[in-house]
């Protein structure tokens, strides 16, 4: 009984490792619009979504693919009638490194964090034209963008 018990625990081990890599893809979907200063929608802007595994061009309005990181998601919008719409997607842990790290599969979770699938980005923003903002997937609500901040004050370093 004692060796069957054992045998589960490692076979579950072995079949959760890398759970977040089994049950999410390296990319992941997110929906750009743009607004100008008014709040009226501007489709079709020029935008750059750039992490550490490269640059994916999109129109604002179109939902499109980006490569999954630990790291955060820079967007740039351009548009010829507007000043710059520049944003920050906060990068979060999501569910299936949880499941790594509950399940043992410690192996999995490094897999996991260095491919990027363990990490999830805000999946609908909207960007302001003339703003910098910060969107950060924590604050997501189903069937909703999330809600853009201003980025916190940069903190002068003592002499």
């Amino acid at each position: 009984m004692q060796r069957m018990i054992s045998g589960a625990i490692v076979a579950a081990t072995v079949a959760l490792t890398g759970c977040a890599s089994i049950v999410n893809d390296t990319t992941q979907p997110i929906k750009i619009e743009t607004k100008n200063s008014q709040g009226e929608m501007v489709a079709g802007a020029e935008c750059s979504l750039t992490n550490d595994y490269g640059t994916t061009q999109a129109k604002s309005g179109v939902t499109t693919l980006v490569r999954r990181s630990g790291k955060d998601l820079d967007i740039v919008c351009k548009d010829p009638q507007q000043p710059d719409a520049v944003g920050r997607g906060i990068s979060r842990a999501n569910a299936g490194l949880a499941g790594n790290i509950i399940f043992g599969g410690g192996i999995g979770a490094i897999i996991d964090h260095n491919k990027g699938t363990a990490y999830t980005y805000p999946t609908w923003v909207q960007l302001v034209f003339g703003q910098t903002l910060v969107f950060d997937r924590s604050a997501e609500k189903e069937g909703a963008p999330v809600t853009g901040t201003a980025p916190a004050p940069a903190v002068a370093k003592a002499p």
